[in-house]
């Protein structure tokens, strides 16, 4: 909950917090500390590449300030509702549906160098309102406009110039601040710009968001110590605004902070915004200190606006509505009380909706006057917004995105930098965060290893008896099926990282395919490590044939078993939102193709209508492949005369009479078969396990082709399934 107070400073403030905040207000301003940073282009170029560098040029005698405005927004879901009786913002479709109003007809607007706050208790619309501006929201959902200096906000273009802050804090818990911020940096900033004019940007950064000695504290999570809470959501809000946004949305950024590190929040927006930007966040209950800090507010009851001005008018607007503040009462608050009393009354907030729309309406020509008075003396709004952004840049705002023709829609590339430098990004942050917890990978590994000495030791040194073949069936079928399982771990991993990729892609930080790229390439070192410890305590022990070449192949085939159920896995991690759920399905779905790989049934015995999912097993072609590797070409003999009876009520007799019985056979089949004569080979063990259709480098080739289509899917249903908008 966000920080709430009086009008005075908390007694129990100690002098620590009282000089961290003075320390903390004598900072510059972003915008001072950013035009430290050298120009990436000559100083006397006047035309602005953003993708090519970031300029801070001195600020032309007109400045174009910018202004984003919002008409008759409104917003509906359609719910479910027992009873005839409805709410004031639910309201009774023709149909017989219901409908519940989470905006009606919100208007206003929000001015560069100005905070502007919405207002109201949970469940108001305050989030809704924000992600409505944000184009967070479908548009054919949304009904209204929203535009920037008066014209329409095109999505693409949207993402370009603006931040969106969540109100969870979503952080890779084992980087440092500075770590953070910096690979932030490798995303949103071009890489014509140098090394050192990004870390000397991260710095300006730092320090304006107060964390200079938080800069090398890891995040943390619940299992390691790390930076407060108060710094967490200052590093949230910092990626962000790393390369200097024009619109700044922020849902509900005090959320959970004390007074002191709510208003020091607070206090960074408030110089985000004087830097040039214009700030829109959404605060449950502000305190005295945070309310002298914003510029407009916008209370909002059930979806409608119960209030909009600024908080100096709020006394006024309260008394001429019948409910003046009491002396030394927080603004806000009594203003949420009285928003909550009515909300229980028969006519909930109607009375005082009505007499807002009044009060609008009588100040209505002051404020005409007020924007004409403006436009006449600097004609600051009659820039179009392409020209708008352009002059915002060459002052040193918006490093991300670069204008490429005269066409608005298309003039901002929509990434910072190509494919390959944000593959190397994302695979550098990904490494550097999972080398601080060796212990995910180290009970994966132990896992293996532990499966790996158990099959060794119990399939220990297999002869080549009938017996050995049946064993040998087993060991192959579990070993394959194991590795599949074992990649059931890696479901938490992109889970983990689901919003901070959803928040991530959301405004264009790096493309989705990137990050399937980088995810596929340093998934590899670790599987390779996983096969190679799989095979080496499970081959030479169990005694499998082939040699050292032998070895080699059986390695590649778990490899791929290990590159097929990762990828599966992966597909599914990108599907399921929920690792338990996501467990169960990929149990189950494992479960399913061991029973159809050919294993406990072969292929020629299988029902007609079931022979497509014996194909689509996952678990078929590695085992298929490992099976040829073991008995094909080996030369050896598994089954020889007298053994024909080992799996048979005609185990228990005596070797004389199956050696006469064997002479008998022999004449009658016409050729002579002694004890000792070879039955069955390597290939009539594959003929009977109905392995003929594909040799086993093919199998090898349709395991990693089945990888490499589980990827792919995976890429589609991040593209479709992350839009991060409600609907």
């Amino acid at each position: 909950m966000a920080a709430t107070g009086g009008d005075t400073f908390p007694r129990s403030w100690s002098y620590t917090n009282e000089s961290e905040l003075r320390e903390f207000a004598r900072r510059p301003t972003l915008g001072e500390l950013l035009k430290q940073v050298e120009d990436a282009q000559s100083p006397d170029h006047r035309t602005v590449d953003v993708s090519y560098g970031c300029s801070y040029l001195a600020p032309p005698p007109v400045l174009y300030p910018f202004k984003l405005s919002f008409q008759n927004l409104s917003y509906s879901v359609k719910v479910r509702r027992r009873g005839s009786s409805l709410p004031e913002n639910l309201t009774a479709e023709e149909n017989g549906g219901r409908v519940k109003l989470l905006l009606n007809d919100i208007s206003g607007e929000a001015r560069e160098g100005e905070i502007m706050a919405v207002l109201g208790a949970s469940g108001s619309g305050k989030s809704t309102l924000i992600d409505a501006l944000a184009d967070r929201i479908a548009k054919e959902k949304l009904k209204g406009t929203v535009t920037l200096n008066d014209e329409v906000l095109e999505s693409a273009l949207l993402k370009v110039i603006s931040a969106y802050v969540m109100q969870d804090d979503l952080l890779f818990p084992m980087l440092t601040v500075e770590e953070t911020l910096m690979f932030a940096a490798e995303f949103r900033l071009p890489r014509s710009l140098s090394k050192s004019k990004k870390k000397a940007r991260v710095q300006a950064l730092i320090d304006q968001l107060g964390l200079t000695t938080a800069a090398n504290t890891v995040i943390g999570d619940e299992g390691h110590r790390g930076v407060s809470g108060g710094e967490r959501r200052r590093v949230s809000i910092g990626i962000d605004i790393i390369h200097d946004p024009i619109l700044l949305f922020l849902d509900e950024p005090t959320s959970g902070l004390d007074s002191t590190s709510a208003f020091m929040v607070v206090k960074v927006l408030q110089r985000i915004a004087q830097s040039g930007s214009i700030v829109i966040t959404s605060i449950h209950q502000p305190s005295y200190r945070i309310l002298s800090l914003l510029d407009r507010l916008i209370f909002l009851s059930r979806g409608q606006t119960v209030y909009s001005g600024s908080p100096a008018e709020l006394s006024e607007f309260l008394a001429d509505f019948g409910h003046p503040i009491p002396e030394n009462e927080n603004r806000t608050e009594f203003a949420l009380d009285l928003v909550r009393d009515l909300e229980e009354t028969a006519g909930g907030t109607r009375s005082m909706v009505e007499h807002n729309k009044s009060w609008q309406w009588k100040n209505k020509n002051h404020l005409k006057g007020h924007k004409i008075v403006r436009r006449n003396s600097s004609h600051r709004f009659h820039l179009c917004l392409k020209d708008a952004i352009s002059a915002s840049i060459s002052r040193g705002k918006l490093v991300s995105g670069a204008p490429i023709d005269s066409n608005r829609s298309s003039s901002f590339s929509k990434f910072s930098n190509p494919l390959w430098t944000e593959i190397l990004v994302l695979a550098k942050r990904s490494i550097t965060n999972s080398r601080r917890m060796p212990e995910l990978f180290g009970i994966r590994l132990g896992a293996v290893l532990i499966t790996g000495i158990i099959l060794a030791t119990m399939f220990w040194h297999l002869d080549n008896s009938p017996k050995g073949v049946k064993e040998r069936l087993g060991f192959f079928a579990f070993a394959m099926s194991t590795t599949f399982y074992t990649c059931a771990e890696a479901i938490p991993v992109f889970l983990q990282e689901r919003y901070i990729f959803m928040r991530e892609t959301a405004y264009n930080a790096y493309r989705r395919s990137s990050y399937v790229l980088a995810h596929s390439l340093i998934s590899i070192p670790s599987l390779i490590i996983l096969s190679l410890a799989f095979s080496g305590t499970t081959y030479f022990a169990v005694g499998l044939a082939g040699g050292f070449s032998g070895f080699l192949f059986f390695f590649a085939a778990v490899l791929a078993a290990f590159w097929a159920g990762s990828s599966f896995v992966t597909f599914l991690s990108g599907v399921v939102s929920h690792v338990m759920l996501g467990y169960t399905v990929v149990v189950a779905i494992l479960a399913y193709f061991l029973l159809f790989s050919g294993f406990f049934l072969s292929r020629d015995r299988m029902p007609p209508y079931w022979i497509w999912f014996h194909y689509m097993s996952l678990v078929k072609y590695p085992y298929e492949a490992v099976l040829q590797n073991e008995f094909e070409a080996t030369g050896e003999c598994f089954v020889r005369g007298v053994q024909m009876f080992d799996n048979t009520p005609l185990a228990t007799v005596p070797a004389a009479a199956k050696v006469e019985l064997l002479k008998s056979m022999g004449k009658t089949l016409g050729f002579n078969i002694t004890g000792s004569t070879c039955v069955t080979t390597g290939s009539d063990v594959l003929r009977q396990q109905g392995i003929t259709d594909l040799s086993k480098w093919n199998c090898i080739w349709i395991s990693m082709a089945w990888g490499f289509f589980f990827r792919i899917l995976f890429y589609f249903a991040l593209l479709f399934g992350s839009k991060n908008k409600r609907n």
